[in-house]
């Protein structure tokens, strides 16, 4: 009698799950990358690579830049927030208390947030209001419409996402190594980039998977609080489907985003992984 593979029963929910939201749709729009346009909308089912011929131009790659630059900034801030709150949750008598408070955001919808700091950062927000009741300004500030705008509300939005796996493994870190490093005469700072930090690389990795990730293709922060001269590749897209109904240059925009970002977590894993290995070895 032939034995049950329950492995494979147990994986199949997840191996559905990959295909009919991950693979189809990503073949999909790799299939569109290469047919031709129609005039409203859809394709023609004739091979074309004028999707990426297209994107050989000066303005694409100002806003691929763009993008970059701003998801790495937004990454860079929230790893900066995100360590020593996950720290001082980790090391709390009320880490319940304060990991429901990390929680918490996530009850309320993505653009009601969105919204929220609209109010707070508009010409006539709480902020400028309290600034020039204060006396601080005589003149309300441009804190909306611009790249840091976008900076702010994606690192607000993304935190969390951050401060749960560095929470996680924060919690395992032995403690202990800090003392330890400490008596053979490390410095603080010494112990913290030696010891805490690599300790805590795990976390840190996917916590910068989590936010850079997202940010990269970030379509509703820059198109709320951005304005129109901080459009990101998310925002290029949409406009291809919507506006323009150019739906294989809308694709080979994808499907580069797709490679590239592919191609960036592999480096980064395995950068990561060699350090690790070299370290063990020594």
């Amino acid at each position: 009698m032939k034995k049950i593979n329950y492995g494979k029963i147990y994986t199949a929910p997840l191996t559905m799950w990959i295909t009919f939201f991950f693979v189809i749709p990503t073949s999909i729009i790799f299939l569109y990358s290469f047919l031709k346009k129609k005039l409203r909308g859809g394709v023609l089912w004739e091979f074309s690579i004028d999707g990426y011929t297209a994107l050989i131009n000066q303005s694409f790659f100002k806003v691929v830049w763009f993008t970059v630059v701003i998801s790495i900034f937004a990454t860079f801030l929230t790893l900066l927030l995100a360590i020593p709150t996950s720290y001082f949750i980790a090391r709390s008598k009320r880490k319940n208390l304060y990991l429901f408070l990390v929680i918490v955001p996530f009850w309320t919808n993505f653009l009601i947030r969105i919204f929220a700091w609209i109010s707070i950062l508009g010409n006539n927000g709480f902020l400028n209001n309290m600034l020039l009741s204060l006396g601080i300004i005589k003149s309300p500030l441009m804190l909306l419409y611009n790249q840091y705008a976008i900076i702010v509300v994606t690192v607000y939005t993304y935190l969390p996402y951050a401060i749960l796996p560095l929470y996680s493994t924060i919690e395992k870190f032995d403690f202990s190594l800090l003392e330890a490093a400490r008596d053979l005469g490390a410095s603080k700072l010494q112990s913290l980039f030696k010891i805490f930090l690599p300790g805590i690389r795990s976390g840190i990795m996917t916590a910068t998977i989590f936010t850079f990730i997202p940010a990269l293709g970030s379509y509703a922060i820059p198109l709320l609080v951005g304005g129109q001269k901080s459009f990101m590749i998310g925002n290029l897209i949409a406009r291809e489907l919507k506006v323009t109904m150019n739906w294989p240059l809308a694709s080979s925009m994808s499907v580069v985003l797709t490679v590239v970002t592919t191609i960036g977590i592999f480096i980064f894993l395995n950068t990561n992984k060699n350090k690790s290995e070299l370290k063990n070895e020594n």
